[in-house]
């Protein structure tokens, strides 16, 4: 079991949150207060799954940020990825994100690996420059995209 918990820092007048764990029916958003918050980031590298009672409880907690709160979702993995792709309301209509995980894989190797996507430079508002192959340039090991790109990028393309 991954025990859920976070860590706020405040900066610029940003509150930052980082996720750590599972988000199930365990995770607690208690500590999590939002208001008054203008611009939320949150950093959700650390989280390694959730099930549906994690995104029930989400989707409740950011429903108590104010409207006029700006939310950044960054280093999201797949499993939040995939959250956003499926779930209305999981991405609210004030947040965005700024960079996400997409998943490779070396059938030689038999290696996978998780390469970041950074907005202004991998994926821009409406629209993706998808890497079907990533070479890794410590050992020119070569990955193929382990998704499939019109359902996994479905959230930068509406």
């Amino acid at each position: 079991m991954n025990t859920f918990y976070f860590e706020r820092k405040e900066e610029d007048n940003k509150v930052f949150l980082f996720f750590f764990g599972n988000i199930d029916e365990n995770a607690s958003f208690t500590g999590a207060i939002l208001d008054g918050t203008k611009d939320l980031v949150i950093d959700l590298e650390k989280v390694e799954a959730i099930n549906s009672c994690g995104i029930r409880d989400w989707i409740q907690w950011l429903k108590t940020s104010p409207v006029d709160c700006k939310i950044e979702y960054r280093n999201c993995p797949k499993v939040i990825v995939d959250q956003m792709n499926m779930i209305k309301g999981f991405l609210p209509t004030n947040a965005h994100v700024e960079s996400f995980y997409v998943p490779y894989y070396s059938p030689d190797a038999d290696k996978e690996k998780m390469i970041l996507y950074r907005k202004g430079v991998d994926f821009k508002e409406n629209s993706v420059d998808i890497q079907d192959t990533y070479v890794d340039p410590d050992n020119n090991e070569e990955y193929e995209i382990d998704v499939i790109p019109e359902k996994y990028f479905k959230f930068i393309q509406g």
